[in-house]
């Protein structure tokens, strides 16, 4: 007799509630469903119906659960009773913390508010951290872009009102022909990959162009190894064979870019290099040989090449004449940068030829009909299906801000920028070049600063330098040395306080910044500034106060730590004022709000969001808009902020849900239910496009009108993008000894050179200023999926994927060094040495070395044992790296943003002698943080319980 199946329930609940809000594993910010049971997180998924992720949740996500119940968790507010860097604290009140904080900056506020430095890592809460610097007054605020991607971002908005990553995104639905330059896997990776799902299904080509093919490189149908650097080069060799076929789009250009104005050719004059103009101020362009017109002018033909007599008598020619010019030049041609980018010219050719087929043969029409800035009318939309995304792999290099460039310059010939299939914006881009807020310098009377200290600098006299030309920033961000540096420069600020460049400071407030360790170059030089003490026995940099929500390797080195709240404990928002999560279709914007009950949850801990600190902090100090008439606390927390807090009349951190009905979108008076209205939606808010105003957004009507009603843009008017950027051109003249703002004489040259308004390659700094047969080999990092920054070593999930790092090398570069697999070998740059294991990897190019990024820890960090792998057998290239440029004449950055040249590194290998059974750990090893090791404690459904310290287990 057939026995019965037995009832098996194959969907078991894994929990007994389940509440929505934002990952915070990585900067994606994926929408996530949290499944509790008595209290306890038992499950993450990613949530369906949120439009960043629509479901789909990496590993990092997922292990969400072991962040939070992660044993290097901080618990209460510490006070250092050692020396900085022992680790000695002891545990105090939150009252007698802030009481503390106070005391520090108030003198400060009073006498002088550029006494605090004031610098935030990865914290997506700028629109909150920015102001309140702002109401201190202080100049000296700066976010992580500095270190990660300020080039990209500031060289997109200043040639295409956007950028790459959080700014635009290709056209995953349409686009036929996508490269990848320089992409990791740890950013917008779930998206990244949902899109190139989309592609591999219908037989799009992905062409990644990267020195190591890991992640999505692995998929891609073709990888090109290009040695580090290199990728402008490779780039204008593209450029060039593409302007010798006459395959670009020159109506696209003429109608969307300043490719026909009139650039005035006059050498060794004031405004040589700047665009010809009427005397209202409109750019003028040649309608024939002697007739000219404004420029933005509808029903003429505008002349592209050509040299033209302006009626004052002085030479001009069009902006895409002196393109056609520059790239055309041999020096461009593939067979001239084939060896220095190692990739054949043949393929280059190739590529070239693939672009254009892509972009031209394949061309294909949307029809939707449509209506330009000036009133045209169209019935379809003109495609181009040949879409490009880049990261961090092209803006890590001091040539990273022109690379971008080069970018936006091949995209923009080919007319695949927001046209249906290729790179497409997303609100609240494309902004007017620069956009319009630059960097605040001057202090009104009560102290507050005139401008957010981040912005964007249009001509020399928006720098932030004294009378003398000299930086007023701790940083020398917006100075002579980084002019348009838009997100600060952050791994500058601990040399330059210790020496007291411009001047001492007081005190360093920092946010989640592990800049002891892995977020700085020459890590063992900035542990001894922080460490180092004058004459009389005081620190050079006096205070430290240090936020974080766990014991990283900053933490050792705060006089007061202010312990932060995990993501699931916290109100965030994800804001259009500041990291949106716009898709191309729709604007939105999320909070994180706290899915477990903090009373239930502390268990000994006692810990407050950073926002709300520094909300209470301001009330405490007295800042304007912190601060009602009578000098009460203006905002309960960050969550009354959120809801309550209006940047201009009607516009807030959320978009969603405004108005006294929550019936208003962007524009309207708060609502003091908003946040409860998100958590009712999934933690989300999205606003969709009109369909006609998807494309060209830029100089479509239909979108400039939605954007100015929004409150995205100040006017609807058309936003010209610029293959000559005319800003450039201000800072050259400027060099040459013109106008009333201008360089001191150090910096004359540097600013000449570099500030070129048509994109230019050079060689990386540290490549060209060290012999490269002593160094022959570029070293560089790649970021994991499934790790991000240091967070993830902390994991106990993710440690399983890696626990340790090894420097990774082709076998035949092994060979060249006699270096056998797993071998421990000594990896030397101009700046320093290290000890590592070797091993062998045929996904890299054959010049260049490489390993994971963060994964070497300090011993004593994180509350890791005291002989796990990242401590005993991981390692940091940052030891190697200086922060300075060979020279020492500047730091190692981007010479127009600032940007960290992190990934110029040049080494040499040789392999340790008699290295097997005798060499046992990575070098150097610095002597173990005291700041407690992991407590031995069960594991149970999945997650780690501090027995030992709680005394039971749950």
């Amino acid at each position: 007799m057939r026995q019965p199946e037995p009832a098996i329930d194959t969907s078991p609940s894994v929990g007994d509630e389940v509440r929505t809000t934002t990952c915070y594993m990585c900067a994606c910010r994926c929408g996530i469903k949290v499944w509790l049971k008595d209290g306890q997180i038992r499950y993450i998924q990613g949530n369906p119906d949120h439009p960043v992720n629509q479901g789909v949740l990496c590993a990092k996500g997922s292990a969400g659960i072991m962040q939070h119940y992660s044993p290097a968790r901080l618990d209460k507010p510490l006070l250092r009773v050692g020396e900085r860097g022992s680790g000695e604290f002891r545990e105090i009140e939150w009252d007698q913390a802030l009481e503390i904080a106070t005391s520090w900056l108030k003198p400060i506020r009073e006498r002088n508010p550029d006494e605090l430095a004031f610098f935030t890592g990865r914290d997506q809460s700028q629109a909150l951290t920015g102001w309140w610097a702002q109401q201190f007054g202080t100049v000296n605020y700066a976010a992580h872009g500095g270190f990660c991607s300020v080039n990209m971002a500031a060289a997109g908005l200043y040639t295409v009102g956007g950028s790459f990553w959080e700014f635009g995104e290709p056209d995953w639905e349409h686009t036929q022909y996508l490269m990848l330059w320089g992409v990791a896997e740890d950013h917008d990776s779930n998206p990244i990959k949902l899109g190139l799902g989309k592609l591999k299904a219908r037989g799009a080509k992905i062409v990644a162009i990267n020195p190591v093919r890991s992640g999505y490189g692995a998929i891609a149908d073709e990888w090109i190894g290009i040695r580090p650097g290199t990728d402008g080069l490779f780039a204008f060799a593209l450029i060039h064979e593409l302007l010798n076929a006459d395959r670009i789009d020159l109506d696209y250009l003429v109608r969307y870019t300043n490719a026909h104005w009139l650039v005035v050719d006059d050498p060794g004059g004031a405004e040589d290099g700047l665009f010809a103009r009427d005397l209202e101020g409109h750019p003028l362009c040649a309608v024939d040989s002697h007739r000219f017109a404004r420029a933005n002018d509808t029903g003429i033909q505008p002349r592209v090449v050509g040299e033209y007599t302006l009626r004052d008598g002085r030479r001009a020619v069009p902006a895409f004449h002196l393109v056609a010019q520059r790239y055309l030049d041999p020096q461009y041609s593939p067979d001239a940068v084939s060896e220095r980018c190692g990739i054949p010219a043949d393929t280059i050719r190739r590529i070239a030829r693939e672009l254009a087929e892509a972009a031209f043969d394949r061309a294909f029409t949307l029809p939707v009909a449509w209506t330009d800035a000036w009133g045209r009318e169209h019935d379809a939309m003109q495609g181009r299906p040949v879409s490009m995304h880049a990261m961090r792999g092209i803006s890590a290099h001091s040539n990273g801000f022109h690379t971008c460039r080069a970018l936006h310059l091949l995209q923009l010939l080919l007319g695949a920028v927001d046209a249906p299939g290729s790179f497409r914006y997303q609100p609240p881009f494309p902004k007017p070049l620069p956009p319009p807020n630059r960097p605040g310098k001057a202090r009104q009377a009560n102290g507050v600063l005139d401008a957010a200290p981040l912005g964007f600098v249009h001509g020399p006299e928006d720098l932030v330098v004294d009378d003398d030309g000299a930086p007023r920033r701790i940083d020398h961000a917006f100075s002579w040395a980084y002019p348009l540096s838009a997100h600060g420069m952050m791994h500058t600020v601990i040399r330059n306080a210790w020496a007291g460049d411009p001047y001492p400071i007081d005190t360093l407030m920092m946010f989640m910044a592990n800049m002891s360790w892995n977020s700085s170059m020459n890590t063992a030089q900035t542990i001894a500034w922080l460490t180092d003490k004058r004459d009389d026995g005081e620190y050079r940099i006096p205070r430290i106060i240090y936020a974080d929500a766990y014991a990283s390797e900053m933490v050792a080195y705060a006089d007061l730590v202010l312990p932060d709240t995990t993501y699931l404990e916290r109100f965030d928002a994800i804001s259009l004022l500041d990291r949106p999560i716009s898709d191309a279709d729709g604007a939105a914007d999320a909070i994180r709000h706290p899915v477990l009950d903090a009373a239930e949850q502390r268990q000994g801990r006692d810990v407050r969001g950073f926002q709300s600190v520094l909300i209470d902090l301001g009330a405490r100090l007295g800042l304007p808009g912190l601060t009602n008439e009578d000098g009460s606390p203006k905002y309960r927390d960050y969550a009354d902020y959120i809801v309550r807090h209006e940047r201009a009349p009607g516009v807030g951190l959320l978009a969603g849900w405004r108005g006294a009905h929550g019936d208003v979108e962007a524009k309207g008076q708060p609502n003091p239910d908003q946040l409860q209205r998100y958590i009712d939606n999934g933690g989300f808010w999205r606003s969709e496009i009109p369909e006609d105003a998807r494309y060209f957004k830029m100089a479509n009507k239909g979108y400039l009108d939605w954007a100015q009603k929004m409150g995205f843009l100040g006017h609807a008017d058309p936003i010209v993008l610029q293959l000559y950027s005319e800003t450039m051109q201000k800072f050259r003249l400027a060099a040459q000894g013109h106008g009333a703002v201008q360089p001191p004489d150090g910096h004359r040259e540097r600013v000449a050179t570099y500030f070129d308004p048509l994109p230019l390659w050079y060689e990386p700094f540290e490549g060209a200023q060290t012999p490269r047969e002593e160094f022959p080999l570029s070293a560089i990092t790649q970021r994991p999926m499934f790790m991000y920054h240091a967070w993830g070593s902390q994991n106990a999930w993710l440690r399983q994927i890696a626990a340790r790092n090894w420097l990774y090398l082709h076998p035949d570069t092994a060979a060249r060094h006699g270096i056998g697999d797993e071998d421990w070998i000594e990896v030397t740059s101009h700046h320093g040495t290290i000890r590592v294991q070797a091993k062998f990897a045929a996904n890299v190019q054959p010049d260049t070395v490489w390993t994971w990024n963060a994964i070497g820890k300090r011993r004593g960090a994180w509350k890791l044992g005291k002989d796990a792998p990242e401590g005993r057998e991981g390692f940091l290239l940052n030891h190697l790296i200086s922060d300075i440029t060979p020279r020492g004449d500047y730091a190692n950055a981007d010479p127009i943003t600032g940007q960290a040249a992190w990934f110029d590194l040049r080494v040499r290998i040789a392999r340790v002698a008699a290295s097997a059974g005798r060499v046992k750990e990575s070098a150097p090893q610095f002597a173990p943080l005291r700041l407690g090791e992991a407590d031995e404690a069960p594991l149970r459904y999945g997650v780690q319980f501090r027995a030992r310290r709680e005394g039971s287990t749950p």
